[in-house]
């Protein structure tokens, strides 16, 4: 795999990271993690396709190596809700002025 195509999987890994995080209404961490919650989307996603004989919608084939996005999308959605089971619910302080 050349350095282009494995920018261009790293920059498609974290676009559907960040749209499972944002389905899932749960975000820690920076780009970092949206692009290791696409990547571990993808093959949970892929999983559970291959595992209920599912078709595969969109795939995007990066220098010969196929990224299932819309499974990768659920996928990260669902390992999301699953951390913020884990996790919880991070309030912010809201800080008053007078």
């Amino acid at each position: 795999m050349s350095l282009i195509g494995f920018l261009v999987l790293l920059l498609i890994a974290a676009i559907t990271g960040a749209i499972g995080q944002a389905i899932a209404g749960f975000s820690r961490g920076g780009c970092l993690a949206a692009i290791i919650l696409g990547f571990v989307g993808a093959y949970v996603g892929q999983w559970i396709a291959t595992r209920f004989n599912l078709p595969m919608f969109v795939v995007i084939n990066v220098d010969g190596q196929p990224f299932p996005v819309v499974w990768a999308i659920i996928g990260a959605a669902l390992v999301a809700a699953l951390l913020s089971l884990f996790f919880g619910y991070r309030r912010t302080r809201r800080v008053r002025r007078a």
